[in-house]
């Protein structure tokens, strides 16, 4: 174990999270190294050398806390301990321990806006109505009718209340009805909670991911939600088949006490250098949200929305949008951006696009001003892998089935070595999610054999970020679009970037910017300023050039 004087790998910069790299590691599916079938803790220490050859500043691993795994580990049962199938507390400190010494920082995923119902807190809360922890999750009574309190709904679907014979009582659950909702206008909850952040500070980690950041706290009146109008339904968070869609969520979630909570759980990170990236689940307000969470220096460092998460391939137009968008709602705050992640079909099928597209989006993403997600096997080039129902995990995916078929087809294991069995992932018989056959063409090792393959152009474009501070820290600033080209200038000190991609797959020429440039990432197959005044665009090709 580590105390909190000893981060002494923390940068002297205090924004050292400001435009950094982010890896994500689904722990499940990373690499095992027992044998069980299960990712675990050090098999993700013996592959920190991989990440780091990356050039990725942050790994951030999703929940390995004990758990029933009900919800694969975003159900906790335990906050202060690591579940037995990926290792102990020991396993954690090496996995830290290694991490720092490749350079990497390590933000783990906080998941406190519920906790599994065999928690300890809500074995007590549920066991009478004042017992010490009574008011520990949300509870209320029935309507006179015994239906539930009020019209809130379940992003896994159905009510967001179940009734609970024992204390006769619905209490709240905003996703499985095996996670019971933590009651944040309990200041001991609270308290507890920052007790809980100060452990695992205390033992090395660099800050954390906090697993829908905007579901915290509840209105205390427990207003029904109003009904949204069909044009406005924007399913992001939620399937389109899921009709939690059709509500306006003004009082379940995203509720202006969360950032009381927020303010006090920064100045417990501002003792470590620690920084947080946020989860906002958010359909129609996503932006507006982000800034409210990360403006100023009193709450989140940094959070992430769902519109470049969404189902279809962004155009420059719609990109454009966003940015613009961000500009106008959420000034002076601080977006991470990501393609993909364990909740979403990968973003190579989800949005139906070829390896040139995969390419340059990612060129774009480290173009773009906020700091950046990378989900694992991305680097890759993996598509969504293809499950039969039987080997579906997933209890949103068994739920909803054909129509959605949930997220285990984004959490299958990680591919390391073609000849290796299981892709090298696992030596047992049956891993916890099959092997993508589709996935075996696409190795970490075949891919290290070729200077083309995609994994290669990752890093070659992590580079050229971290090459140029203008992209890491700098303004953004003239976004405008062409038809299909983006173009926008990143500025910080003395250099100056022009930053323009053709998101189509059709050759085009628009007009260069003023005055004088020198083309730059070459190796991102970057076309430069040409004589003639304009700017000669292939298909799926960016355009980057300094001012000279």
């Amino acid at each position: 174990m580590t105390d909190s004087t000893s981060n002494q790998h923390l940068t002297k910069d205090p924004d050292w999270w400001r435009g950094a790299v982010i890896y994500q590691i689904y722990p499940r599916s990373f690499q095992d190294s027992n044998g069980d079938g299960v990712g675990d803790l050090l098999g993700i220490a013996n592959r920190l050398p991989y990440v780091a050859s990356l050039g990725v500043d942050v790994v951030w691993i999703s929940p390995f806390f004990r758990s029933p795994m009900k919800d694969f580990g975003y159900d906790v049962s335990d906050y202060c301990d690591v579940d037995p199938m990926f290792g102990n507390l020991s396993d954690f400190d090496v996995l830290i321990q290694s991490a720092h010494a490749h350079g990497l920082k390590v933000l783990i995923d906080l998941v406190i806006s519920h906790s599994s119902v065999e928690h300890p807190w809500f074995q007590e809360s549920r066991s009478s109505r004042d017992n010490p922890k009574a008011n520990w999750y949300v509870w209320a009574d029935a309507k006179p009718d015994g239906t539930p309190p009020n019209n809130w709904l379940s992003i896994f679907g159905g009510s967001a209340w179940r009734w609970d014979p024992t204390r006769c009582q619905y209490y709240l659950h905003n996703f499985l009805s095996e996670q019971g909702d933590l009651n944040f206008h309990e200041p001991q909850v609270q308290d507890e909670l920052l007790n809980i952040a100060r452990f695992w500070l205390d033992r090395g980690v660099d800050g954390f991911r906090l697993d829908t950041v905007n579901f915290y706290t509840h209105d205390a009146q427990l207003r029904d939600n109003p009904a949204l109008p069909i044009e406005e339904r924007n399913p992001i968070t939620a399937p389109a088949v899921n009709p939690y869609t059709w509500q306006n969520h003004l009082y379940d979630k995203t509720r202006p006490e969360n950032l009381v909570f927020l303010a006090r759980l920064r100045s417990l990170m501002n003792d470590y250098r620690a920084a947080a990236v946020g989860e906002i689940g958010e359909d129609q307000r996503g932006l507006e949200v982000l800034g409210d969470y990360t403006r100023g220096d009193d709450h989140l460092h940094m959070s992430y929305a769902f519109e470049l998460l969404s189902d279809h391939a962004p155009t420059a137009a719609y990109i454009k949008t966003v940015m613009d968008d961000l500009e106008a709602k959420a000034t002076g705050g601080w977006a991470c951006w990501a393609f993909s992640n364990h909740d979403v079909m990968r973003h190579i099928t989800r949005w139906d696009i070829p390896e040139e597209a995969v390419r340059l989006y990612l060129t774009l993403m480290m173009c773009l001003r906020g700091s950046a997600c990378l989900y694992q096997g991305e680097e890759l080039g993996l598509p969504e892998a293809e499950l039969r129902y039987e080997d579906i995990r997933d209890p949103y995916g068994k739920r909803f089935w054909p129509a959605f078929k949930g997220r285990d087809g984004a959490r299958t294991p990680m591919v390391w070595d073609p000849n290796a069995h299981n892709g090298g992932f696992s030596t047992s018989s049956h891993p916890w999610l099959p092997v993508s056959h589709e996935h075996l063409k696409l190795t970490v090792a075949d891919q290290e054999n070729d200077p083309l393959a995609m994994l290669h152009h990752y890093r070659r474009a992590i580079s050229f970020r971290h090459s140029h501070q203008a992209l890491k820290k700098g303004t953004m600033t003239r976004v405008s679009c062409e038809g299909s080209v983006l173009k926008f200038h990143r500025s910080l000190g003395t250099e100056e970037l022009f930053c323009g991609f053709n998101i189509g797959d059709a050759p085009v020429t628009v007009a260069a910017p003023e005055g004088r440039w020198l083309q730059i990432g070459a190796e991102l197959g970057s076309a430069g300023p040409a004589p003639d005044g304009k700017l000669h665009f292939g298909r799926w090709q960016p355009v980057l050039a300094v001012r000279a």
